[in-house]
């Protein structure tokens, strides 16, 4: 057939422009990604329809279904992929700390990476805790699933730095991610937040804010 080769397997199918099947569906699920993360980020949630991100994706509807069962499904998707995303990136960041730091100064130096995730794209702040974030009770469930899970890394990383956690680290640990995601959502309703100013006051907020919440881990 022209305009088709035949992988070297010849029964799993043809390959266009070099892909077979499951690559090109991958492939697919990536632009949709992409083109709801600049939707929603820029005209909200609720007001952006499949078909806007099919269009912006250069993805018809059909393949949408093939991909995704609708927009919640699309979301839920869009925050797993930024949730991997910032944890490679703290993951990275952990494996270069220690050493001769202070203790503190490296677990303030995690929080800012943890940060930067979300204000070097501000898109991803505003899917996450912005204006365009979705929603729906699945969503907050996927969201406590996510908090429970990063309060989780912070105690692992308070290990690996050798922070003396305490019994309390997991109530520590939960109170403040959602300190940290909350100033990070109230920035955003007011900040300038392309201007390096607003930017580097919001670090210096979360590194006072951890400086504060952390002297919970002290023994009473």
């Amino acid at each position: 057939m022209a305009g088709a080769v035949v992988d070297e397997e010849g029964a799993k199918g043809r390959r266009i422009r070099g892909l077979d099947a499951a690559q090109r569906r991958a492939r697919r699920r990536e632009d949709l990604l992409d083109a709801a993360l600049e939707l929603f980020s820029a005209q909200g949630y609720q007001d952006t329809s499949i078909e806007q991100i099919c269009k912006r994706a250069y993805v018809g509807t059909k393949s949408f279904y093939e991909v995704f069962t609708g927009k919640e499904a699309l979301y839920l998707a869009l925050l797993d992929r930024i949730v991997a995303d910032i944890t490679a990136r703290l993951r990275a960041a952990l494996e270069e700390l220690g050493g001769d730091r202070d203790e503190g100064e490296s677990a303030r130096a995690l929080i800012r990476h943890f940060a930067d995730a979300f204000v070097d794209d501000v898109r991803v702040a505003r899917v996450t805790f912005g204006e365009g974030r979705a929603v729906t009770p699945l969503v907050e469930a996927h969201r406590r699933a996510n908090r429970r899970w990063a309060a989780s890394f912070v105690e692992t990383a308070w290990q690996r730095l050798g922070v003396e956690a305490g019994p309390h680290a997991r109530t520590v640990a939960m109170g403040l991610i959602g300190g940290l995601f909350d100033i990070i959502a109230d920035w955003l309703l007011d900040a300038g937040t392309a201007r390096a100013a607003e930017r580097a006051s919001l670090q210096a907020g979360l590194d006072r804010f951890y400086t504060v919440i952390s002297s919970g881990l002290r023994p009473s």
